[in-house]
Formats: structure tokens, sequence, C-alpha cells
């Protein structure tokens, strides 16, 4: 497939296009709510009635098996995220970051990934994490207060959480300028990085500092936005004034926007950037253009500041259901293996549920663990001065 052209030096003052008119805010905010359909650039391989459409630039061939293991994906992965999303109603959990509405595009990028690949998430990222082989157990315990992690980042080739916005991608671009460092790209065989935020995070200086070093460094480094459309509270008009994807040429690298909701899609695409990586060229900025179908977590309340008309619309793009028509219509699934997969989820909701109810606490020491790679006597002295207080309690734990 063809790549979009890369970006040449802007005109000088003086041209036509300097010197055009610069529009108006309500201008502007008018024609971000007329590409509120995401507008012709869109990537788009599945259509929200699910059909099967091509793209001279971004066409992929796909299995019925393929078709099938996408599928699959989303519905463990939307099943796992609304279990955890009600056991914290129940208390279970402290907090929980719903990922609903946003599938397609967190499975499509993962399913990208090659093994050698890393991965940086934000704090939303379940399905990129079950594509990277990490169970939603693993997960569970960072939101019931009980570890920062469960699994190898380095084993997994997926980082830590990151709760702080934007921070994560400062921590992508410096691995991501370290393979380049270390000649792990420019072939086939090269190693890319992809790191996932969402449209809040474009306006954090983070973000921006990381698209400068990895321009000017050619690091080999996909920055995936997922445009759920809300920044908590803050719709994308009130976070920019021209399309998230624009920004990249900006900083001299590409930017692509593609249908969040349609998995072929960012699939196909999040693959092109990240042989892009590889091979050397540089960083490219996809723009996933979803909607978050849930509150932004648990602790929020969407209702107050979002209509339900603006819901109803996108439920009608619903990422899982454009691939069930697809598969049932073209004869690759059968009834009866679309109740497997339900039952296979429906199973897997019942493993975290009674995961979660059996968390053990951790012991209190263990917030003194991994502070420091090695032993550090200052610490030391603060743990057994903090083990001795609390044995002064009842049970020796307070």
């Amino acid at each position: 497939m063809s790549s979009p052209e890369r970006w040449t030096q802007p005109q000088p003052a003086g041209t036509p296009a300097a010197t055009a008119a610069r529009p108006t805010s309500e201008q502007v905010i008018a024609g971000l709510r007329a590409t509120s359909e995401g507008g012709p650039e869109l990537v788009q391989l599945l259509t929200p009635e699910g059909e099967r459409v091509h793209h001279p630039e971004f066409d992929v061939d796909f299995s019925d098996e393929e078709l099938r293991g996408l599928y699959r994906d989303m519905v463990l992965v939307r099943r796992a995220d609304r279990e955890a999303n009600a056991l914290q109603r129940q208390g279970q959990l402290g907090l929980w970051v719903p990922l609903l509405g946003q599938e397609a595009a967190q499975i499509g990028a993962g399913r990208a990934l090659r093994p050698e690949d890393m991965a940086f998430p934000g704090y939303r990222e379940h399905g990129v994490a079950w594509c990277r082989g990490i169970s939603p157990k693993d997960i569970m315990g960072m939101w019931r207060g009980t570890d920062h992690g469960s699994w190898d980042p380095v084993e997994r080739r997926f980082h830590l959480y990151t709760i702080v916005i934007g921070n994560q991608c400062l921590n992508a671009t410096g691995y991501a300028m370290g393979q380049r460092f270390e000649g792990k790209v420019g072939d086939d065989n090269g190693e890319a990085t992809m790191v996932f935020f969402g449209d809040g995070a474009t306006s954090q200086g983070d973000v921006h500092e990381a698209f400068v070093w990895a321009s000017v460094y050619d690091a080999p480094l996909v920055f995936f936005c997922q445009n759920n459309q809300w920044a908590i509270s803050e719709p994308t008009e009130r976070q920019t004034r021209l399309p998230l994807y624009q920004r990249a040429r900006g900083y001299g690298f590409p930017g692509i926007r593609v249908d969040g909701n349609d998995v072929l899609a960012s699939l196909a695409v999040s693959r092109w950037a990240l042989e892009e990586c590889r091979h050397g060229n540089g960083p490219v900025l996809i723009e996933a253009f979803t909607y978050r179908m849930d509150a932004h977590t648990t602790s929020d309340d969407a209702t107050r500041y979002r209509h339900s008309d603006e819901l109803e619309a996108w439920k009608l793009k619903d990422p899982i259901e454009r691939v069930r028509v697809h598969l049932s219509r073209n004869g690759i699934a059968d009834h009866d293996w679309f109740d497997a997969v339900q039952a296979e989820a429906d199973e897997l909701a019942a493993e975290l549920r009674e995961h979660v109810y059996n968390l053990p606490d951790p012991p209190t020491e263990r917030m003194f663990d991994h502070v420091y790679a090695e032993a550090n006597p200052v610490l030391a002295a603060q743990r057994d001065e903090f083990l001795s207080y609390m044995s002064t309690f009842a049970g020796g734990e307070h």
C-alpha cells in the first residue's frame, strides 16, 4: 500500500495561503461539528452497517479466521470491562476506567503490534493489554489498590499503566529513541513503539514535547490518539481549532484519521504506521475517531455534560455489532459460534469476579519493596520505624 505524503516545508509568509483570512471561533467550532462523522479523510474498511468497503491506500485482505478472532477479542474485552464496572459499583474495586465503545481501536492497534514491539498505555488500554497476553485479572489489582501492576513490562512488551495524563508519551519517545540509537530500525526486522493517549492529553505539554523529540530524532514511534470526543467533560471543540490528526504536520510527520469504531481499518492503519516506523521513516500520528460510551471513570457522571441523543447516535456505530453483522451476513459465523463466544465471555466474567473477591490484602511492608534496585539504609530505617509503629495496634496492623 502507498503511504501518505511526508510533509514539506510550509510556504513563506506572503503567499496566498499565508495571507488567507483567519476563520472566526464560530467558524472553527462549526467546522469541527460538521466533521462529527469523521470527515472525508476518515479511513474506513467496514461501515456501521457491516458492509466491507475498500480504501485505495489502506486496504487489507482478512481471512475468515482473522475476522472471527477480532470479533472474539472485542466481545471478551467488553465483557471483562462490564464486569469490572459492576465490581466497582459493588465496592470491590476502588475505581474503574471503562473502555466501552473503544474496543475496535484498541484491538485493531493491539493486534497490529509484533511481539518485539513495545507499547505504552495510559489507563484505559485494557484491550491493548489483552492483545499483549495480559489477563484482565492482572489489571484488577491496580484498581482494587493491592498492587501497581502484576506483569513484567519487558516480558510482555507492555508498560505499566500511566495515570499522569500524557506522561507516557515522553516515556515512549525515550524508549523509541533508544531503539533507533541501538540500530533496531531500518528493515523488515526492525522494532517500533506505540503509545496510547486520549484527545484530552493532546492539550498537555508532555505530549507536545514528545512530538518534538520524536520528530527531530526520527524515533520509530506511533502516537495513537483515541479521540473519544470528550476530555472528561470538555468536548473536542474546546481542545483544538482543527482535527487532531492535522497537528502532526506542524511537527513534520504524517497524521492519519481512522474510524476508531472499525477494527479492520484500525488494524490496517496501525500496521502501516508501525511498518513506517520500523523502517526508519520516523513517527506517525493516528487519530482513532471513536466515542466513549460510558463515563470517563466510575467517579464521573457523564449525564451532567452530554446529551442522550448524542449517545444514541453513536450506539448505531457500535464497533462489535458491525463485525457481527458482517460475519453473519457473509456466512463466516453462525448462531452456534456466536453463542459459544458469548458463553466464553460469561465464563471469563465469572472468573474475574471470583478472582477479585479473593484478592488478598497486601502486607503492609510491601510498600517499601522495589523502591530502589539495591538495598538502601535510609529506606530500611523508615521501614523498621513504620513496622514498629504498626505493631502497637491490635493484630500488629491497622
